[in-house]
């Protein structure tokens, strides 16, 4: 080239050469800003995933951060569970909408199933040219670019992050590699943060339990009370939708149920339902916790299917120890839902152990008391017979050896009186002594005190309380055993009905002997009877007054409720054998 005369073209060309090396520095400058600007990206993503502690949120900053800093459409994280395959499956990119549109999720089979085998970082510009990839189900939107990272806490691989389809490039690079690799590791630390952490409330919340079921046991609350309460508690802590307790039946070791709460209960409260339950029979057996992904679906309940039907996930694990099981506690899951992880399942063991030995404590407590009191009757027995009998006694022969002096007519018909009137005591003495003695030599379990007593403590757990009792009289002697059954049939028939209908929030029982006669009051302050109700237990309850030739009343107090009054003579009452 020639230059002009003026020498403009040699000018040009360093100024040419200058512009050039201003647009590369200028280049570079805006690189280097670009990186600068992605690292404070990278750390305000690190500093976000590590401030939470929830583990579900957690899990959902991390995909939401990595979608931002890779500049991805589309992004998950998928959770590693059992057999290797996904538990979780958290998206970013695709509403609810589309997701319904989509169907299950995936569970790590495919491309995604890549990374839970070789847990290694892999970026593909296309996806489906991988020899791993399986295609995509319908209404799946399209993707092309791939990346994807293991997170790794501790040594153990937690899950994989998987980012697909880059907004502002064909496919993602080396840096958006190391980027994500980098917030993977950061994620590692913020996932074992937020389990130690939820380990730490789910031990407070076992503890809380614990201690609430031992404070009710220790308060002599009703056992059907202090089971139901385990059961909840349980089941509160766990999530679950479903919770029940099978108990042996004495004298068989086959199982039945004792009780159940949540969801179709009363599917599964018929009695001696567990016996042919295998899943069941199978943790009273064991000293670990049962677990099953699909109890509908599970082996060892064939025969009885039909029980959990809609049920998914379940565990169950024995109530005690060794030899000293007291049955089986029972949790289940919905259809769907996650199964029982074994961080679950173990505090759960622990728990039911715990509250078994609370029970049997509370048990023998219960017997040493009974034992003070048996005591205690045997010694107020004794000086019944010892002291005041024969003082009476002797009174009465003082009475009647001076009734032969009295000359007043008067006088000896007033002695005789008297000591007929001893003689009268004496009886309703040694009466009240037999009835100490029959306690006291191991009959109470069949006295009518203890047998209203038990029916009473059964009903609690169905009207929600537990109702007033009161006893009036020698009713373990005078009562026999006939009139007995029906009276306690009586009783359970009357609190069977106010649980179903009356809606109450008290109870009062009372049971009295009084000349002969037993009158059993039960009294509610629920809604009453309404006029057009079905009367067939009060026709069942007046049959078997009748049969003792005895009468049955109800009515509404001015204060409301019901008042049921059931009245027998005890007297020459005919015997029904069989009638209760």
């Amino acid at each position: 080239m020639r230059a002009d005369g003026d020498g403009t073209t040699g000018q040009a060309l360093p100024r040419l050469r200058l512009d050039e090396l201003l647009e590369e520095l200028q280049v570079r400058i805006e690189a280097v800003r670009g990186t600068r600007d992605r690292v404070h990206s990278l750390l305000e993503a690190v500093l976000s995933v590590g401030r939470e502690l929830d583990l579900p949120q957690v899990l959902r900053g991390i995909v939401e951060a990595a979608v931002v800093l890779v500049d991805a459409e589309y992004g998950a994280l998928g959770v590693i569970g059992g057999e290797q395959r996904l538990s979780e499956f958290i998206t970013v990119g695709i509403d609810d909408e589309l997701r319904s549109r989509i169907g299950e999720l995936p569970s790590g089979h495919g491309l995604l199933g890549e990374l839970i085998r070789h847990p290694e970082p892999l970026r593909l510009a296309e996806l489906g040219g991988h020899e791993s990839s399986s295609g995509f189900p319908a209404n799946h939107p399209p993707m092309h670019s791939f990346l994807g990272v293991p997170i790794r806490v501790r040594d153990e691989v937690f899950g994989n992050l998987y980012l697909t389809e880059k907004r502002s490039a064909r496919e993602f690079d080396a840096e958006d590699e190391s980027v994500l690799s980098t917030l993977a590791v950061a994620a590692g630390v913020a996932i074992e943060n937020a389990r130690l952490y939820e380990e730490g409330r789910n031990r407070e919340q076992w503890l809380t339990a614990s201690a609430e079921v031992t404070n009710s046991l220790l308060s002599g609350a009703p056992r059907a009370q202090v089971l139901e309460l385990i059961v909840e508690r349980a089941g509160q802590i766990l999530s679950a939708d479903l919770g029940l307790v099978a108990e042996p039946l004495a004298g068989t070791g086959e199982l039945r149920t004792a009780l159940v709460v949540g969801q179709d209960a009363k599917t599964h409260s018929g009695p001696q339902q567990e016996v042919q339950d295998g899943f069941i029979s199978a943790a009273f057996t064991s000293a670990e916790p049962v677990l099953s992904v699909n109890i509908a679906m599970d082996e060892r309940v064939i025969g009885c299917e039909s029980r959990w039907a809609g049920m998914g996930p379940a565990v169950a694990v024995p109530l005690g120890s060794g030899d000293r099981v007291r049955g089986v506690l029972v949790l289940a899951r919905t259809a769907g839902r996650e199964p029982f992880a074994p961080t679950q399942s173990a505090p759960l063991l622990g728990f039911a152990g715990q509250a078994a030995l609370a029970m049997e404590l509370a048990e023998r407590r219960r017997d040493a008391e009974q034992i003070a009191l048996l005591e205690d009757r045997d010694r107020i027995a004794r000086d019944l017979h010892d002291l005041a009998i024969q003082r009476l006694f002797a009174t009465g022969m003082t009475l009647q050896s001076a009734q032969k002096f009295a000359q007043h007519p008067g006088a000896a018909e007033r002695i005789e009186r008297a000591v007929n009137d001893l003689d009268d005591t004496i009886k309703i003495i040694r009466s009240t002594i037999f009835g100490l003695r029959v306690q006291q030599s191991g009959g109470s379990d069949d006295g009518v005190r203890a047998r209203v007593a038990a029916a009473v403590d059964g009903a609690a757990a169905a009207l929600g309380f537990s109702p007033a009792v009161r006893i009036e009289g020698l009713v373990d002697t005078e009562v026999p055993h006939h009139i007995a059954d029906h009276l306690i049939a009586v009783l359970v028939e009357a609190l069977s009905n106010t649980a179903r209908h009356a809606a109450a929030r008290t109870v009062d029982v009372h049971v009295a002997v009084r000349e002969g006669r037993l009158t059993l009051t039960v009294a509610d302050n629920g809604t009453g009877i309404p006029p057009g109700a079905a009367r067939s237990g009060l026709k069942n309850i007046a049959r078997r007054a009748e049969e003792l030739d005895g009468t049955f009343t109800y009515d509404t107090p001015s204060a409301g409720g019901t008042r049921l009054v059931w009245h027998v003579p005890l007297r020459d009452a005919p015997l029904q054998p069989g009638a209760a």
